[in-house]
C-alpha cells in the first residue's frame, strides 16, 4: 500500500471515529478531515473546495427549499387528513408513510419522492406528539428501497444498465430490476415498520425558539370573499375544512352586525370571521379556505421588496404606549406603518373585533411591517420581540403551485430532460419567484452544517479513488472471491458495494465495482448479469451513514439524527438485503 493510499484510508477512518464519538459537530469533523487531507497532500490544494460545487450539495440544498415550500402550501396536510385521519398510532402512520415514499421512489427519483413526503411526516409527528425521528429515517431508507424496483428509481440502476449495454450490447430494461427490487422493497418496508424502535427514542430536531415559544391561542380576523371555498357554506363546514384546528369565535356582517355563532350559520361574501388557533393552523386555514386576512393586504410605505415584509411576534411591555389602547384608536397603520394581524392573551378567548381589543401588558401581538424598520417601531411602541421569531401569518401562499413545480421537476428528471441537480435548483428558484416562499424563508430552509459536511467530505472520499485505493480494494476482492462458492462470491460483491458506497457515493461505486464484478464473473465462467445486479443493489442500499446518499442527508437535520444513529437501523436492514438479495438474484438471474 502506497503512502498516499494509507493516508487517505487513515483520514477517513479517523473521521468516522469522530463522527461516531459525537463530541464534535459533524460539519467541524468534515472540515478537519478536509484540512488533514490537504495538508498531507492526499487532496491537492486546487481540488480542496471542489466538493462545494458538487451536484449532491446543490440537490440537497434545493430539495430543502422545495420541501419547505411544499410544507407551507398545506396541500400535503390536506392529503394526509383524507388518507390517514383514522390512523392514530405511530406504527400505523409509519406503514402509510414508508409505503407511500417507497412506491413513489420506484417511478421518480427517490430524492424527489422523499422531499415531497417530508412535510407530511413532520405534520404527522406534530399531530401525534411524536418525534420526527420515528418517521424520517425509515422513510429515507424506504426511498432507497423503492429505487431498486425500476431502471429510473436510482442512479446505480441506470449506470449498471449502461455498463451491461457496453459489455453485452443489451442494457437492462425498465422492469428488469423489478423481480429482485420488489422483493427487497417489500421485505425492507416490513422490517422498517417494526424496526423503527431501534432508533433513539424521542430524538428531536435541532432546537429552535419556536418550540420554546409555543403560543396556541391567537385571535385573528379573516374576510370571506367571492373566491373563498366556504362562501355559501356553514360555520361547521369551515371548522371541518380546517381539520378542527381553528375555532370560529365570532362572525361580523356588514362591518357592524354580530351574527349568532351557530354551526349551521351560512357564511356570505363580506363576512368577517374571528378565528382562534396557533399561527400555523391559522395560516393554513386562511390559505385553504381562500379567505382574506384583515390587515394582511395593507401595504407598508417604506419596503422596497416583498421579501422585506414579514410578520413578527412581540410582547406588549410594562411601559408600552399600547396599554389601555386599541389598534383602532392608535391607528397603527397610519402612524407607525405596521398592521396588527393577531392578538394572544393567556387564558382568554376574544369575541370582540381585533381593532377593538383593549391591549394589556403581556399581550402577544402579531405585527406585519417592514423588517428594516420593525426594531425601531417596536422600541417606540414599548414592545419586545419574541427572540426575533418571525412568523408567516399573513404571507401569501400559493396552494397547488409548489406541488406542481415539484411534480414538473420530478417528471423532467424521470424522462431524462434535465439532470436532477438542474431540475431541483430550477424548482427552488421558481418557488421564490412564484411567491411560495420569500427569499428570506428559502435561505432559512437551507441547513448550512449539512451542506458544509457534504462539501468538505466529497474531496476526501474521492481521494480513495484518485490515490488508487479503490483499485486496491478491487484487487483484494478478486483474490478473496476466487476462493468462494458462487453464492459467496455474489454476496461478497454486494457487501463490498455496500461498504464502499458511503465513501465514494453510489454512482462512483458502480463505476468502480461493475467492471471488477464483470471481470470476476468471466474468470469463473459465469454470466455477468447476477454480479452486475449485486453491484446495483449494494450501491443503492447505503443505510449506514448520512453521507453516502442524499436521501439520508436530507433527513439528518429535520430528524435530529447524529452520525452514529444511522447504523442502528441501517445495519440490520443491510444484513436483511444481503441475506435476501443474493438468493433472489440467483433465482432471477442464473449464473449459467
Amino acid at each position: 500500500m502506497a503512502l498516499d493510499q494509507a493516508l487517505a484510508f487513515a483520514i477517513l477512518a479517523a473521521a468516522m471515529i469522530l463522527f461516531i464519538w459525537g463530541r464534535l459537530r459533524y460539519d467541524l469533523v468534515a472540515i478537519l478531515a478536509l484540512l488533514a487531507a490537504v495538508f498531507t497532500g492526499v487532496v491537492p490544494h486546487g481540488e480542496a473546495f471542489r466538493g462545494f460545487g458538487d451536484d449532491i450539495v446543490i440537490i440537497v440544498a434545493s430539495a430543502l427549499v422545495v420541501s419547505a415550500a411544499v410544507a407551507r402550501s398545506g396541500v400535503m396536510e390536506a392529503v394526509l387528513h383524507r388518507v390517514s385521519s383514522h390512523v392514530t398510532s405511530v406504527q400505523g402512520q409509519i406503514v402509510l408513510l414508508v409505503t407511500a415514499v417507497t412506491i413513489l421512489s420506484a417511478f421518480v427519483k427517490n430524492i424527489g419522492a422523499l422531499a415531497m413526503m417530508i412535510p407530511v411526516a413532520l405534520l404527522v409527528a406534530r399531530r401525534l406528539k411524536a418525534s420526527p425521528s420515528c418517521f424520517l429515517m425509515p422513510m429515507a431508507f424506504g426511498s432507497l428501497l423503492g429505487g431498486l424496483v425500476t431502471l429510473v428509481g436510482t442512479s446505480p440502476n441506470i449506470i449498471v444498465s449502461r455498463v451491461r449495454g457496453e459489455l453485452t450490447g443489451q442494457p437492462f430494461g425498465m422492469i428488469d430490476f423489478a423481480p429482485v427490487g420488489l422483493g427487497l422493497a417489500v421485505a425492507g418496508v416490513v422490517f422498517l415498520v417494526f424496526g423503527f424502535r431501534l432508533l433513539p427514542g424521542r430524538r428531536k430536531a435541532k432546537g429552535t425558539m419556536d418550540e420554546a415559544l409555543d403560543i396556541p391561542d391567537y385571535m385573528t380576523e379573516a374576510r370571506v370573499t367571492a373566491a373563498s371555498v366556504v362562501t355559501g357554506r356553514t360555520v361547521g363546514d369551515l371548522v371541518r375544512f380546517c381539520n378542527d384546528k381553528v375555532m370560529v369565535t365570532g362572525i361580523v356582517r356588514h362591518k357592524t352586525v354580530r351574527m349568532p355563532l351557530l354551526p349551521d350559520a351560512i357564511l356570505l361574501e363580506g363576512d368577517i370571521l374571528l378565528l382562534e388557533g396557533d399561527p400555523e393552523a391559522l395560516e393554513r386555514a386562511v390559505a385553504r379556505a381562500r379567505l382574506e386576512l384583515e390587515g394582511g393586504d395593507r401595504p407598508t410605505r417604506t419596503a422596497r421588496a416583498a421579501d422585506e415584509i414579514a410578520g413578527i411576534e412581540a410582547v406588549v411591555g410594562p411601559r408600552s404606549i399600547l396599554i389601555g389602547q386599541t389598534a383602532k384608536r392608535m391607528t397603527l397603520h397610519e402612524h407607525f406603518n405596521i398592521n396588527l394581524l393577531a392578538v394572544s392573551r393567556s387564558g382568554q378567548h376574544f369575541t370582540e373585533r381585533l381593532r377593538d381589543i383593549v391591549l394589556q401588558a403581556g399581550d402577544v401581538l402579531v405585527l406585519k411591517g417592514d423588517l428594516t424598520r420593525l426594531p425601531g417601531t417596536l422600541r417606540e411602541l414599548g414592545c419586545l420581540p419574541l427572540a426575533e421569531r418571525a412568523i408567516r401569518l399573513g404571507n401569501v401562499r400559493q396552494g397547488l403551485v409548489p406541488v406542481a413545480v415539484l411534480g414538473s421537476a420530478m417528471a423532467l428528471t424521470a424522462v431524462g430532460a434535465l439532470p436532477v441537480a438542474s431540475a431541483f435548483l430550477t424548482a427552488a428558484v421558481l418557488m421564490v419567484l412564484l411567491g411560495a416562499l420569500s427569499l428570506r424563508e428559502a435561505y432559512a430552509a437551507i441547513d448550512p452544517p449539512i451542506l458544509v459536511m457534504l462539501g468538505a467530505l466529497i474531496p476526501v472520499s474521492e481521494a480513495i479513488r484518485t490515490t488508487g485505493g479503490a483499485d486496491l480494494i478491487a484487487r483484494g476482492l478478486s483474490d478473496l472471491a476466487g476462493t468462494l462458492p458462487p453464492y459467496g462470491a455474489l454476496a461478497l460483491v454486494m457487501l463490498a458495494a455496500m461498504a464502499v458506497t458511503p465513501f465514494l457515493n453510489n454512482a462512483a461505486t458502480v463505476l468502480v465495482m461493475a467492471p471488477v464484478a464483470v471481470s470476476f464473473a468471466q474468470q469463473l465462467g459465469y454470466r455477468p448479469d447476477a454480479f452486475l445486479m449485486a453491484v446495483a443493489v449494494g450501491a443503492a442500499c447505503d443505510f449506514l451513514t448520512p453521507i453516502g446518499h442524499q436521501c439520508n442527508t436530507l433527513v439528518m437535520g429535520p430528524g435530529g439524527y447524529r452520525f452514529g444513529d444511522y447504523w442502528r437501523l441501517g445495519l440490520p436492514l443491510s444484513i436483511l438485503v444481503l441475506v435476501l438479495g443474493v438468493p433472489l438474484i440467483l433465482l432471477v438471474w442464473p449464473l449459467v
